[in-house]
């Protein structure tokens, strides 16, 4: 496989195609990264395009093979990611016996060419019949012939060779028989995860667009908001009233956790204030003023004043986006 050209490939598709060719292309990348020993990059593709085109994860495991492709890897990575709850448990046992007799059975020249005419199982039935090479190899658990086999498809069958369980743990720790290397996964998912963003713009007008915005690409769930109580609580406790467009944040989630570049955002009840300003991440990073300002804390490059707290989220939501 071509991974430039599979990539230029599939951000066309995610930009231009209709839904079907979209979720198609979706299923196929996750796969793909997913069999590639990025199960993260796949996890965050597939958590982006979910949130973003608002459709279900059973679109990504639509046929027997997907679906069992998904099963296949979740056991050997030994556990299923957040956006997989919609996708129904298998009998594992029962479908490396299904999968196997899917591999070694055997195929005709006329598969497919009168698919959907009531004579088409007639007609495939009595033509004569060979093996699949590529399937064969699978069965086998030859991962090395497979990959010589689909060197040059542009978009080879991955379902088949993640459905093989055999082989699925082989997948997980890394194997990588396409030969993508480390860096192109998180490139393929970071590209097409641009390209979702294109089609589906953001537009976070109210609160709870901005904050799910943010934690779509953190890859991470917010946390339920603070009641009205909490919040008079913590205004009695701090001694001041805390700016309206951050009493709404708190209403719709009550603090943050941290990424790789924010500190956590405090809940109401953990709030604290000093010299006239309220505290409000652990580490002591980000500062509310009386003016509504919020203010953050770097001592190596230097403190930068936001005019209101959700102009410094949007200023976060920003710089997750662009190193997407």
């Amino acid at each position: 496989m071509d991974a430039d050209a599979y990539l230029e490939a599939a951000v066309r598709e995610v930009l231009t195609g209709d839904e079907a060719v979209l979720d198609r292309r979706v299923g196929h990348a996750a796969l793909l990264l997913a069999a590639a020993g990025a199960g993260t990059a796949a996890d965050r593709l597939v958590a982006h395009w979910r949130a973003v085109a608002e459709r279900p994860a059973t679109q990504l495991a639509d046929d027997a093979v997907r679906a069992r492709a998904w099963a296949m890897l979740f056991e050997a990575r030994g556990g299923r990611p957040q956006w997989a709850d919609e996708l129904v448990p298998l009998d594992l046992d029962a479908e490396e016996l299904a999968h196997q007799a899917f591999l070694t059975r055997k195929v005709s020249d006329l598969d497919g060419v009168l698919d959907g005419s009531p004579v088409a199982d007639v007609v495939s039935a009595l033509a004569p019949g060979r093996p699949d090479r590529v399937r064969t190899a699978l069965a086998e658990g030859d991962l090395d012939q497979w990959a010589r086999l689909t060197e040059n498809h542009p978009a080879p069958d991955v379902a088949a060779l993640a459905a093989t369980r055999a082989l699925a743990p082989r997948l997980v720790a890394g194997a990588d028989p396409l030969g993508l290397g480390p860096e192109w996964p998180d490139q393929c998912a970071g590209a097409l995860i641009a390209a979702l963003r294109e089609r589906y713009p953001t537009h976070a007008d109210s609160w709870p667009e901005l904050v799910a915005a943010i934690m779509r690409e953190r890859g991470q769930t917010a946390p339920p908001p603070a009641s009205e109580a909490e919040l008079r609580e913590a205004e009695l406790r701090l001694g001041t009233a805390l700016p309206a467009d951050y009493r709404e944040f708190l209403r719709t989630a009550n603090g943050l956790p941290d990424d790789v570049t924010f500190p956590r955002l405090l809940p109401a009840q953990e709030l604290r204030a000093d010299s006239g300003v309220v505290i409000v991440s652990d580490p002591a990073l980000v500062l509310l003023t009386e003016t509504g300002h919020a203010v953050e804390v770097d001592l190596a490059f230097g403190s930068t004043a936001h005019p209101s707290f959700r102009a410094l989220l949007e200023h976060h939501l920003g710089l997750l986006e662009a190193s997407a």
